[in-house]
C-alpha cells in the first residue's frame, strides 16, 4: 500500500513512546493518508483522540495516525512448535550496536536475565571490557548472540535442537536439546550458555510448555542464549535489552525494511552502517552475523565512568 502524504507532512520527530516498527503492529489497516476525510478502513466507529503517532508506511514514509486506530494486541494465540520453528514471514531481522553510546549500566543484561528467567551467575548479554592495542583506549562492548546467517552452532547440532529461522534468528529448541554442547564448542562468539542446576523459575512459568519463542522455561542440562525476543517482536514490540538501554546504545529492525530503531531515534540501516563505518566481529570466519557494531568514536561517557558496574574476570578483555 502507498502513502500520499507529502514530505513536508510526513516528517518529524520520534519519542520512544511514539515509535513502532513498521509491520510489527497488530489491528490496523492503512489505506493511505491523503486528504480523504476517513484514511483509514476499520471496523465500526471509531471515537479519534486528537493525538498523533508517528509510524512507518510500508513503503518507508514516516506518517501520522491518531492513537484510536492502534488497537491494543491481544494475548496471541501460542504458536505451535513448527510455526516457532519457521519465523515471520518477510522479515530480516538486524541488531545495531554503537559502542560510543555504552557507559556498562548493564540495564540490557538485566533486563533479558530478569524476562528470560535466566539462570542467577549466568547472563546471555555479556559487556566485556576491550581494548584494541597497547596504545589504543579501553571501551565496553555488549555482546549477544550474533544469529549468523552461516552458523556453525546449527551445522554441528546432531539433534536440530538449534536451527535458523526464515527471518535469520537462530534459536534454541530445548525439547530437542541433549546438552551435548558441541554448539557452544562451534561459536566462536562464546554467547552460549549451559544450564548446569535447575534455574530458579516460579510455579506458573516453571509448569509452561517450552517456547522457542520467549526460550522459558529454560531446563537443567540444556543451553539456552539471546533469542532476539521473537515474542515481543510479533506483538510490535523492541527486545527488552533495547527498550531497557537508558542510552540507546542498541538498535533494532528488519533489514528488508532497511530500518533500525532503539525506540527514540530510527535510521536507514544501510545508511547508519556506511556513515558511521559499522563493522561485525570476526568478519574473516564467513559465518555473516546479523549484528553490526558502530565504533566507539566521539563517544557519550567517558569509559572509567562503567568500571564500578564490571566484575573483574571480565575486564581487559581482549
Amino acid at each position: 500500500m502507498s502513502c500520499n502524504c507529502n514530505k513536508g507532512e510526513c516528517n518529524g520527530g520520534n519519542s520512544r513512546r511514539e515509535f513502532l516498527l513498521t509491520g510489527l503492529m497488530a489491528g490496523i489497516a492503512l489505506a493511505g493518508c491523503g486528504d480523504k476525510k476517513t484514511p483509514f478502513k476499520t471496523e465500526g466507529d471509531v471515537a479519534l483522540t486528537g493525538e498523533k503517532v508517528k509510524l512507518l508506511s510500508v513503503d518507508g514514509e514516516v506518517i501520522e495516525v491518531d492513537r484510536a486506530y492502534l488497537k491494543p494486541v491481544p494475548d496471541l494465540p501460542t504458536l505451535s512448535n513448527s510455526e516457532e520453528r519457521k519465523g515471520i514471514a518477510g522479515k530480516k531481522f538486524v541488531m545495531v550496536i554503537d559502542l560510543a553510546r555504552c557507559k556498562n549500566l548493564k540495564k540490557c543484561q538485566s533486563a533479558c536475565n530478569h524476562m528470560h528467567y535466566v539462570h542467577p551467575g549466568q547472563s546471555w548479554i555479556k559487556v566485556y571490557s576491550m581494548k584494541d592495542s597497547e596504545h589504543s583506549a579501553p571501551y565496553w562492548q555488549p555482546t549477544t548472540c550474533m544469529h549468523c546467517d552461516e552458523p556453525p552452532c546449527v551445522k554441528v547440532c546432531p539433534v536440530d535442537a538449534t536451527f535458523k529461522r526464515q527471518d535469520g534468528i537462530v534459536s534454541i529448541d530445548s525439547n530437542r536439546c541433549i546438552g551435548c554442547r558441541f554448539c557452544m564448542a562451534a561459536c566462536p562468539y562464546s554467547t552460549r550458555v549451559f544450564n548446569w542446576e535447575e534455574p530458579e523459575l516460579p510455579e506458573e512459568i516453571a509448569d509452561q510448555h517450552y517456547s522457542c519463542e520467549t526460550s522459558i522455561p529454560q531446563k537443567k542440562g540444556t543451553v539456552g542464549k539471546c533469542d532476539f525476543c521473537p515474542d515481543m517482536v510479533r506483538k510490535g514490540e523492541l527486545p527488552h535489552c533495547v527498550s531497557a538501554c537508558p542510552n540507546g546504545v542498541f538498535m533494532f529492525g528488519d533489514m528488508n525494511e532497511d530500518s533500525v530503531t532503539n525506540g527514540a531515534e530510527t535510521f536507514r540501516f544501510s545508511e547508519l552502517i556506511k556513515d558511521k563505518s559499522g563493522y561485525r566481529l570476526m568478519e574473516d570466519l564467513g559465518t555473516k552475523p546479523s549484528v553490526y557494531y558502530l565504533p566507539p568514536v566521539h563517544r557519550n561517557f567517558p569509559y572509567e565512568s562503567g568500571i564500578e558496574n564490571q566484575q573483574p574476570q571480565d575486564l581487559h578483555h581482549h
